[in-house]
């Protein structure tokens, strides 16, 4: 074992912000960057799991030097520059590394990395669709060295709230325009001093958080998960200018986590993991930061939803149990009862039929306790229709599609109409459920009522659940209703 180079009388230097490269983000927040950097890399070839927290690392200066695959992106995203001009060490004097001799200094070439596609993600698939084994799957972020689904004190996550906004003058820069999705335009703020936040800013971002949630459940999520980001950043502005009280800037704080989540669920909807994954971790750090453990279990839930989304249902399991131990004191039982439903797709993706059942027995019950007082005003989508809707897709990814379709059609029973998105995500659910279970005329029947709200959502879950039903019915043209079917589902345009 060899020595370290420092010893025990000297004290390990604190890391020096990186400030460079803290300049060439701009005015981005560190998810829009690190997203930058994912779709940088995949121009390339190469594959890094890069997010906010991994930007607000580099920009602490605790990641002195990037790896191999970082160092080819970043100078891929900025020619002509070296390391240093980004502000990194070089890597021969980064304590714990060689020196490496003249041929070891260059990067090592990239073999057998396929080219990616220029769409921002692969695209959202059925839960726990088997992935082609002989293509790269995305691997465990490197740079996270703690299990994030147990508590822990984690300072560095505070690097993730520093924004592009911190030299911009704060309040001015957070009335941003973004007509009905959040905070009104002022031409005239950038022309008065930068002041403290206050309780209506607050108020403005609660309600922002409140009117994309509203508009996601008519509209679905394609065509706003573009102009959320600015209310995002408006947010994190309002952070970085500093509140008059502290009950403000708690407000604030939750309020933006609030809305990183919102901006993170219209990323999943949407198909976009790897920027869902983002905003979703970067609420969690907010949430850890300020000891908010309501916003922490709503991020988990999250985490745990797109988990299950994404094919990984042992991490779904365990982001949704990390997220009842934050619930476990706030007293809302329908909370916990999503939690356990959430888990319940977890344990069904592993193929874990009795974990399934005992968790969907536990979010029953926890469900028919009733509403609260302490229900969070985000879980106003979750009644009888959300409790059967998700009963359905567990049963759905277990292969019992009879039992799926029972639950499926009771969803859009239930279902109320103001939530025209969740109509058709559950309408879409029972299509598949019957086309899957051998009743291809009832498949087709529900799917063409799916398509005639397709003006009104705009959902890309929804459009390839479809498009994976028109697959399965395809064999049954002659059935009755089917052949209509597929021919309108081919003609209908793609968002």
């Amino acid at each position: 074992m060899t020595s370290s180079t420092v010893t025990s009388s000297q004290s390990p230097r604190p890391p020096r912000p990186n400030l460079a490269f803290r300049r060439l983000r701009g005015q981005r927040s560190p998810a829009e960057f690190a997203a930058a950097v994912r779709r940088a890399a995949r121009e390339i070839g190469e594959r890094v799991s890069c997010d906010a927290r991994y930007i607000g690392r580099v920009e602490a200066g605790e990641i002195r030097c990037p790896n191999y695959a970082y160092e080819r992106v970043f100078l891929h995203m900025f020619p002509g520059r070296t390391l240093t001009d980004l502000g990194f060490a070089p890597r021969s004097s980064v304590r714990g590394r060689a020196a490496r001799t003249t041929e070891d200094h260059a990067p090592p070439p990239r073999t057998m990395s396929p080219v990616r596609t220029p769409s921002e993600t692969r695209g959202a698939r059925r839960p726990y669709e088997k992935p082609d084994p002989y293509r790269p799957q995305e691997p465990q972020d490197p740079h996270d060295p703690q299990d994030p689904y147990h508590p822990h004190e984690d300072h560095e996550e505070s690097d993730v709230l520093r924004r592009a906004f911190m030299t911009r003058g704060g309040v001015t820069m957070a009335v941003v325009s973004l007509g009905p999705l959040g905070f009104v335009h002022d031409a005239s703020a950038a022309d008065r001093p930068t002041r403290r936040t206050g309780a209506s800013e607050a108020g403005a971002l609660e309600e922002a958080v409140r009117r994309i949630r509203l508009l996601d459940d008519r509209h679905g999520a394609d065509g706003l998960y573009r102009r959320a980001a600015a209310p995002l950043r408006a947010a994190y502005a309002l952070l970085d200018a500093g509140a008059t009280r502290q009950t403000t800037a708690d407000r604030l704080h939750s309020g933006a986590g609030e809305l990183a989540i919102s901006v993170g669920w219209l990323a999943h909807d949407s198909g976009r993991f790897d920027d869902a994954r983002s905003h979703y971790s970067e609420a969690l750090a907010t949430a850890r930061m300020t000891g908010d453990p309501a916003l922490e279990a709503h991020a988990f839930c999250n985490m745990a939803f797109l988990a299950r989304d994404a094919g990984r249902p042992r991490e779904a399991v365990r982001a949704a149990q990390a997220a009842g131990r934050a619930a476990a004191g706030l007293g809302s039982d329908r909370l916990m009862s999503l939690l356990a439903l959430r888990e319940a797709g977890g344990w069904a993706g592993l193929a874990d039929r009795t974990g399934c059942e005992r968790a969907l027995a536990r979010a029953q019950a926890l469900f028919e306790r009733g509403c609260s007082d302490a229900d969070p005003e985000w879980m106003s989508f979750y009644g009888e229709a959300e409790l059967e809707g998700l009963e359905a897709q567990c049963w759905s990814t277990l292969g019992d599609w009879p039992r799926a379709a029972r639950h499926a059609r009771r969803a859009t029973r239930l279902q109320d109409p103001h939530f025209t998105r969740n109509t058709a995500l559950y309408t879409a659910e029972l299509a598949d459920d019957l086309a899957r279970g051998g009743r291809p005329d009832e498949a087709a029947a529900a799917g063409m009522r799916v398509l005639g709200l397709l003006d009104q959502v705009q959902s890309s879950r929804i459009q390839a659940m479809l498009a994976g039903t028109a697959r399965v019915l395809l064999p049954h043209r002659r059935a009755s209703g089917v052949s209509e079917f597929l021919e309108r589902h081919a003609s209908a345009p793609r968002t």
